[in-house]
């Protein structure tokens, strides 16, 4: 079937403003929309620029806007599209160029809750081992593959350069719930500032972008009951 791709172009060393340029491919019902635009790049324009990489949903490189909606362009097929597709970069950082962003803030935002494991004892030869019951409590967000789909769909990070955005706080609450770890206590005093988990406004614009199915509303307002309540 043939698609019209309307994607917004941008190259900041010669273009004043982005401009929307459209595409005529050819595609197949479950083609997906990284198909697409190999299509379009590899035929028709090879300066089109965007990220890709494992073309598999998990390394979340090929997050964009796509008919208004962030997603995984290796994960939406084109049958789902109609034949006129809207494809633009995420909002919220600065575009490198087309499709990319630079995500330098992003990654400065996850590297400030601490995303990783702190415990008191040394590590040893054995395991740390769970019960299946402390592995469910945090289990749904460890699948974060860091795609920024959640955080660029929140408005408050349209607004505030400050907040720490969604993908920070699922990041902060697969390791405060974590049996085996000690950390907790830092990462919700982070979480606490006006930076932090206040910000959110329980708008679910992370929940629906998420290619991974996260609850990411619901691990929020876990992080904030935290705080609270003090407990963990």
């Amino acid at each position: 079937m043939e698609v019209m791709l309307r994607i917004k172009r941008y190259n900041p060393e010669v273009d004043v403003k982005p401009v929307f340029k459209e595409y005529s491919v050819d595609v197949e019902p479950n083609d997906r929309v990284l198909d697409a635009l190999n299509e379009v790049k590899w035929r028709e324009d090879g300066t089109l620029t965007f990220r890709r990489s494992c073309a598999h949903g998990i390394c979340g490189s090929d997050a964009m806007r796509i008919n208004g909606r962030n997603r995984l362009a290796c994960k939406v097929l084109m049958g789902e599209l109609g034949k006129r597709v809207t494809i633009e970069p995420l909002i919220g950082y600065p575009v490198v160029k087309d499709l990319v962003v630079d995500m330098e803030k992003f990654f400065e935002a996850y590297k400030s809750v601490k995303p990783y494991l702190i415990a008191e004892d040394e590590p040893s030869a054995g395991e740390r081992l769970q019960s299946p019951a402390e592995r469910e409590r945090y289990d749904d967000t460890t699948k974060c593959i860091l795609c920024a789909a959640c955080t660029t769909s929140c408005p408050i990070t349209w607004t505030n350069n400050e907040f720490v955005g969604p993908a920070a706080i699922v990041n902060a609450h697969r390791f405060i719930f974590d049996s085996r770890d000690r950390g907790a206590p830092e990462r919700l005093r982070i979480l606490n500032q006006r930076s932090g988990v206040w910000r959110c406004r329980t708008i679910f614009n992370c929940t629906d972008a998420c290619p991974r199915g996260i609850e990411i509303t619901r691990a929020i307002e876990e992080v904030k009951r935290a705080l609270v309540f003090d407990r963990v």
